[in-house]
């Protein structure tokens, strides 16, 4: 194992013994090989920059490197925009930790040495962001390395396998080049990615939600603060931001959309599709604080007299997210709420069952126009996990979900 900054700076000679100069930075070009350095930038005496490839270079210690052709034969450095250099693009740099599901700062990297026919390569092993790589790099050309390696191990040592490391790039051309992906991000519960956007500067946020699939990218931004989620929309474009938009629950959808200025939100709303944006609208049209805000428009109901199977039919038929389904509401032929049959019951009756005979008691509901409050008093008092939200003629309009409360009494903290 040898690090990078036992390499920065290291003396480096030609086949013949001849000073080329120092090493400043390593080279990877994921095109070819993502683990392997491709060539080494050195610094030269009068201050000119070549590069040696790693066909080139003949041995590598903490002492020094030596290249198997002379100096003539080393070129000078072209700038490579799909090069990953290891100094610039990844030392101090914040990555994401794809394993440990965080956000962290590179302090230093590690190499493993392995030599080939005629020449030696070094592959990237993984990224260090310990205090003992901390510590290396503050006492770097201090003491002898061998020394400083003695004192480091004191403190705690912390790598992150190259394989579990998101390099975060905010250019898109670029991320292409150097073919960073976010698939392994994208795997992970969107609470886990919501928490690393909030640690995210705004181009690095663009950067993970520019490679994320719109559903990933909506499930990921509602984790976050609604305030944080607008500003992020508006940074994006607007059929980007729709398409994102498009995949939230209504209710959460109106609340981002609330947050941004109207004429921004307006041409959101005009890029999605018609129907998302008519469940949007309806939402919007409630009072701020009140339960019609609070509550989200995709529920599963039947008509009074239906059966199990009825409501069994009508389970398969909805089309909004599955871990909504707590409760089947009942309407009267005037779509008036009669009554709200847990799922529960649903599973263990019998499939003739009118679902009727299987209504939980007392029903329980408010009207849109009620505040907060009252919405927080009643899952307290009667200790629900959906309430129900009618218009004055008793209308079934939406239901207020247990999460929605949670998030309200926490954000009240």
């Amino acid at each position: 194992m040898i690090y990078f900054s036992e390499l920065e700076n290291l003396p480096m000679y030609g086949v013949k013994g001849e000073y080329l100069g120092r090493l400043v930075d390593l080279c990877v070009d994921p095109s070819q090989n993502s683990l392997r350095v491709a060539s080494y930038l050195v610094r030269g005496p009068k201050n000119n920059l070549v590069c040696v490839t790693h066909e080139q270079l003949q041995s590598l210690s903490v002492r020094a490197g030596q290249t198997c052709v002379p100096r003539e034969e080393v070129r000078c450095y072209a700038p490579d925009e799909g090069l990953l250099h290891v100094k610039k693009d990844i030392l101090d740099q914040q990555i994401i930790d794809v394993d440990n599901r965080k956000v962290v700062r590179v302090n230093d990297v590690d190499f493993d040495i392995q030599p080939t026919i005629g020449h030696t390569e070094l592959r990237v092993v993984a990224v260090n962001v310990g205090l003992a790589a901390a510590v290396r790099r503050l006492l770097q050309g201090t003491m002898a390395k061998h020394t400083l390696r003695t004192v480091s191990s004191v403190f705690s040592s912390k790598s992150i396998p190259w394989e579990f490391v998101n390099l975060i790039e905010p250019d898109p051309g670029r991320r292409l080049k150097l073919r960073i992906s976010y698939d392994r991000l994208a795997e992970l519960h969107p609470a886990d990615i919501g928490e690393i956007l909030e640690e995210l500067s705004r181009d690095e946020q663009k950067a993970v939600i520019e490679s994320l699939d719109d559903e990933t990218a909506a499930s990921a931004l509602s984790e976050i603060p609604t305030r944080m989620q607008a500003d992020f929309l508006e940074s994006i474009p607007a059929d980007r931001a729709a398409d994102i938009v498009e995949e939230m629950p209504p209710d959460e959808a109106a609340d981002v959309l609330q947050q941004m200025p109207p004429e921004t939100s307006a041409v959101v709303l005009a890029d999605m599709d018609k129907e998302e944006a008519e469940e949007v609208r309806e939402l919007l049209g409630f009072e701020e604080n009140t339960a019609g805000a609070l509550m989200t428009n995709e529920f599963v109901f039947v008509g009074e007299t239906a059966t199990i199977e009825g409501a069994i039919a009508a389970l398969k038929n909805f089309e909004g997210p599955i871990e909504s389904i707590h409760v089947v509401y009942l309407v009267n032929s005037e779509a008036a709420l009669t009554g709200a049959v847990p799922l529960a019951r649903i599973l263990l009756a019998e499939s003739s069952t009118p679902l009727k005979d299987l209504a939980a008691e007392p029903l329980v509901s408010l009207p849109f126009h009620a505040d907060q409050k009252e919405v927080v008093d009643l899952f307290h008092k009667y200790n629900l996990v959906t309430l129900p939200v009618v218009d004055e003629k008793g209308h079934l309009l939406g239901v207020v979900a247990s999460d929605d409360v949670l998030e309200l009494m926490v954000n009240r903290k």
